[in-house]
């Protein structure tokens, strides 16, 4: 199931359940429920009124019981904790992990200070994207990342075979997959003050996209200062035996205020953050310089190339993109993914990928593809939606905000 959908499901099964309906939800939405996987806090989720759909081959809570409306608000002003147990982290050690990973993301991995990391693309020999990822150099000989759920197979069959063709030529490399980790992301105001309570680590002092393994709530965690929300916030890789104790001890210590947040609320915020979701705003066949991720090829990489795809990645530096990503406020129906962009003319020139409801800006916000030239901020555009054309302009790209917690 892909993301952009993910609000429209969660209005449809609120819907559906607040019209007594829950036989037909079960029956169109959980008919596979014996095939999917769960992560440790599945049935925590049941216990506190998730409501489970099947995302990337498992289980997950699209909402509990408040709205996703009201879910998104509530991360903003105060806090939300997400499980996104179903995302694969991964280890890779050896004194030639950098330069074998080199080979494969568009970061410059080996400029990274220890206990830092950055979003990266791992890239295919056409330039496209196989998925993005958040990096991390724990040390010169360790690298830990964090890979989409739904792209696991493929990430790790494709770093699995570039791997063995590294260590056939006498690179020093191996990998760990942390199956018996749990990750929850905790995100908003309230984040950094609740998770102070349950570690003796001093907070203030670890910034955006840094990381540290640390005692929190009596477990050993690997905590990355990131997300996936335009909030300030954290990852925090957690053994799964710590996991439920850990969810716990974080919604008591914010005494209600921060609170369990599903698929849903997590897609509005994501967009409302103008942050990409795989599959539907970057896929094998999008670049990072039309997904609007220039920012993230180091400037040694540029020179340098070394990563597949390099040779179409660099002209695309040097000559521009034919098309790139932007955001969009529209009237009407929200858009939605594949609705059409034209120019004021009528002329096709794009196509929408991810869109629905700001719940923060209560209106309309969508991002897509677009010509270059057609991609600048003031841009009017119609976007159709049922076969109806309707106004929309081009908008510069977080919508909301972002709260990301750095050196002053």
């Amino acid at each position: 199931m892909r993301g952009a959908g993910l609000w429209q499901l969660g209005q449809s099964i609120t819907r559906r359940i607040a019209q007594g309906d829950k036989k037909a939800v079960a029956r169109r939405y959980f008919a596979s429920e014996a095939e999917l996987k769960k992560t440790v806090l599945y049935d925590f989720h049941i216990a506190n009124g998730g409501k489970m759909v099947p995302f990337a081959g498992w289980g997950m809570p699209i909402q509990y019981k408040d709205s996703i409306i009201d879910s998104t608000i509530n991360c903003r002003q105060n806090g939300s904790l997400f499980d996104v147990s179903h995302m694969c982290g991964l280890s890779l050690k050896g004194k030639d992990s950098i330069p074998f990973l080199e080979k494969l993301v568009i970061a410059d991995v080996a400029s990274l200070a220890p206990g830092t990391g950055t979003l990266t693309v791992f890239t295919n020999e056409k330039g496209g994207a196989i998925d993005d990822s958040v990096i991390t150099k724990v040390t010169d000989d360790h690298i830990y990342l964090v890979v989409n759920a739904g792209c696991r197979d493929k990430d790790l069959a494709h770093i699995e075979e570039h791997m063995k063709a590294f260590k056939a030529k006498g690179g020093d490399v191996s990998w760990h997959i942390h199956d018996e980790r749990s990750l929850l992301a905790l995100q908003g105001p309230l984040a950094a003050p609740t998770l102070q309570h349950l570690t003796k680590e001093d907070l203030s002092k670890l910034y955006f996209g840094e990381f540290r393994i640390l005692d929190i709530n009596g477990a050993r965690c690997f905590l990355t200062r990131t997300g996936y929300t335009g909030e300030d916030g954290f990852e925090i890789s957690v053994p799964d035996e710590n996991a439920v104790d850990l969810a716990k001890a974080i919604l008591e210590k914010s005494e209600g205020k921060v609170r369990l947040t599903g698929l849903g609320a997590r897609d509005s915020l994501r967009l409302e953050a103008g942050l990409c979701l795989y599959g539907n705003d970057m896929e094998q066949h999008t670049t990072p310089v039309e997904a609007g991720l220039t920012w993230a090829i180091g400037k040694r990489r540029r020179a340098e190339g070394g990563f597949l795809g390099a040779e179409v990645i660099l002209k695309q530096l040097e000559e521009g993109p034919k098309i790139r990503r932007a955001g969009f406020i529209s009237s009407g129906p929200p858009a939605r993914s594949h609705s059409e962009i034209q120019n004021e003319k009528g002329e096709t020139i794009g196509e929408v990928t991810s869109g629905g409801f700001s719940p923060c800006l209560k209106k309309n916000i969508a991002m897509g593809y677009v010509k270059s030239g057609s991609h600048k901020a003031g841009t009017k555009v119609k976007i159709i939606v049922r076969g109806k054309a309707y106004d929309g302009a081009v908008t510069k790209m977080p919508f909301v905000p972002t709260k990301y917690y750095k050196p002053s």
